[in-house]
């Protein structure tokens, strides 16, 4: 039998107890009913009967009494008049005779109520006048017929007053003997329904306890449990499927179980192999997973990593605060490459380490993890702050020949003597533009040395800005007029101060207007912006000259680095340099270019509060 049959069974069983309930209940409300028609159909009409047989009689005892003062007509026309409605009412209580002596007391009444007609008729046949009716007569002869009739009416009207009387008792009693066996019939019938429900329910929830018991152990890693089949329904069915997935999942057990290990084994040895350091943290920030090299890098000596939380092993707050925006946000941090290297102290030095973070997402692309991963760059940084000690020292060591060769190339041609060929006039004058150009990237490599080493010094102040705007118009002006290229500048309004370096400022802004003219053709545009956007002013400056191709605008800003084709003699340190002089003031700088279509160089400051 199914699950869905027995249910039904059990549904039934309940409806069927509910029935026989409702039927008692009619049964007995059928025969209450029954008792109170009773009651009514059968006393009730003799009752109303005697009532009015009374009232009539008493009428027409009035009636006589109008003969004796003298009313004669009106006393004999109401006599007839009730005495038609006693008959009627004594021909219905003959129709209704239903109880012991009720006939008697009819036929008594019958006949008293015959003889005092007659005695009534006796009266107005003799008398037919005032003189000849006595009182005498009235009271020895028609008032006793009348008080007979009376008593009997009354007597008839008490009988079944009695009868009515005992039939409501009876009624009563068989209304409490219905609420009595309803409430019996009712309480067995719930009773019954409950034990079948709770016997119905304990037969279909034994093998699904059974079920969860074995679904328990499986969870527990124990797969030799099986549950009984011995059901015929859909748990049965159910049961031999479970028992052969069981079976199976114990299989695939014994089957994969070394080769997890082995897996397990494997990763294990490939993380112990990365010379960088790998940590794996959970959601919640807790560590999850370390390898050696992170180990040493942090200079954690237990073996219990378990219970730690990033905090606790990161000494940099900033790098637990990017691992927490990324559970947050569910997406890679975008940290600009200058600001991934932290410091850790190890030994007898520090050491820098670049970092990267990373999130691990499962099968339906929830967040899982965070791996952090620690790049050891000490060795690089050496290599770097040498070249650019080695780059310091070697400008500074040439700018005392380049002075010199300038110094003495500037003699030559201010004492050029007639008898030089033009050719030779022509060599001088290169060398000149040379030894300057040279003078010129010596000091751009120093400056870029002194501000990566830190040893750049800002005098920071509140700086106008259309002031520097109206500064650079005058300082290009002949420029631009040699080039024919039009030169504007556009400050919203209110545009705060920003605070600054007003030099530094300047050698920026003059620095990205170079080279845009040596980039705009003749009659071109060159725009200067500044507007407020939050707690920095942006200031950029447009141009319609040709455009950087898309593959150097991520790296225009490196040293040395030109543009193939447009290449004007420059020494590719102009832009790095304002990329530093821009961070040193804690702003950013970028590029916005379209190949063809001209560039816009825009750098923001802080504004003064």
């Amino acid at each position: 039998m199914t699950i869905k049959k027995k249910i039904l069974i059990g549904y039934s069983v309940s409806f069927v107890l509910m029935g026989l309930v409702v039927v008692w209940a009619v049964m007995n409300l059928v025969s209450l009913g029954k008792a109170t028609e009773a009651i009514l159909s059968e006393n009730y009409r003799s009752i109303l009967a005697a009532e009015n047989m009374v009232d009539a009689l008493e009428r027409q005892d009035s009636s006589i009494l109008l003969l004796f003062i003298g009313d004669i007509e009106k006393g004999i026309t109401q006599f007839r008049n009730n005495e038609a409605g006693f008959l009627e009412w004594l021909t219905r209580a003959k129709d209704n005779v239903t109880i012991e002596g009720e006939a008697d007391l009819i036929r008594l009444i019958d006949t008293g109520y015959t003889a005092y007609r007659n005695l009534f008729s006796s009266l107005i046949d003799h008398g037919g006048s005032q003189q000849s009716i006595s009182p005498s007569l009235y009271s020895e002869s028609i008032y006793p017929a009348f008080i007979k009739v009376r008593e009997a009416c009354i007597s008839l009207r008490h009988l079944n007053e009695e009868t009515m009387y005992s039939a409501s008792v009876k009624a009563g009693q068989v209304a409490k003997r219905a609420i009595f066996s309803t409430v019996v019939v009712a309480a067995l019938a719930l009773l019954i329904a409950l034990i079948f429900s709770f016997a119905l329910s304990e037969r279909i929830v034994r093998p699904i306890r059974s079920f969860m018991e074995a679904s328990r152990k499986i969870s527990s890693g124990d797969y030799t449990v099986q549950v009984s089949e011995e059901a015929s329904d859909e748990l049965g069915s159910l049961a031999v499927e479970f028992n052969q997935m069981v079976r199976q999942l114990d299989h695939f057990d014994r089957m994969n179980i070394e080769q997890i290990i082995s897996e397990k084994n494997k990763g294990e040895a490939i993380l112990s192999s990365i010379e960088d350091g790998l940590i794996v943290f959970d959601t919640r920030l807790k560590v999850t997973g370390i390898n050696p090299s992170a180990r040493l890098a942090l200079g954690l000596v237990t073996t219990e990593t378990n219970s730690l939380q990033c905090t606790d092993i990161i000494p940099d707050q900033t790098v637990c605060d990017l691992i927490a925006k990324t559970v947050e946000t569910g997406h890679h941090p975008d940290i600009p490459e200058e600001q991934q290297i932290i410091v850790l102290s190890g030994g007898d030095r520090d050491r820098h380490y670049l970092f990267s973070i990373t999130a691990i997402r499962g099968r339906d692309n929830h967040l899982s993890g965070i791996v952090l991963l620690l790049r050891d760059v000490t060795r690089l940084k050496e290599v770097e702050q040498l070249k650019s000690e080695f780059i310091m020292a070697a400008s500074h060591e040439l700018r005392t020949p380049l002075t010199s060769l300038g110094m003495s190339v500037d003699m030559l041609l201010e004492n050029i003597p007639d008898s030089l060929l033009e050719k030779d006039r022509e060599l001088l004058r290169a060398a000149h533009e040379e030894v300057h150009r040279m003078k010129s990237m010596v000091n751009d490599l120093l400056d870029l040395s002194k501000i990566e080493a830190g040893r750049i010094e800002l005098e920071f102040e509140s700086v106008h800005v259309p002031t520097i705007f109206d500064h650079v118009h005058a300082v290009f002006k002949s420029q631009v007029n040699v080039k024919e290229v039009k030169l504007t500048s556009k400050t919203v309004a209110n545009c705060p101060n920003v605070r600054a370096d007003a030099n530094k400022f300047t050698w920026v802004l003059t620095n990205l207007i170079s080279n845009a003219l040596r980039y705009v053709d003749k009659g071109g545009h060159i725009h200067l912006m500044a507007k407020k956007v939050g707690p920095h002013v942006h200031l950029s400056v447009s141009d319609d000259g040709p455009g950087i191709p898309l593959e150097y605008q991520s790296r225009i800003f490196e040293k040395f680095i030109q543009v193939k084709g447009q290449e004007t003699g420059g020494s590719g340190l102009g832009l790095a340099i304002c990329k530093e002089i821009v961070r040193a003031h804690g702003g950013a700088i970028w590029v916005e270019s379209t190949f063809g279509q001209g560039s816009v160089f825009t750098f923001t400051l802080p504004i003064c509060q």
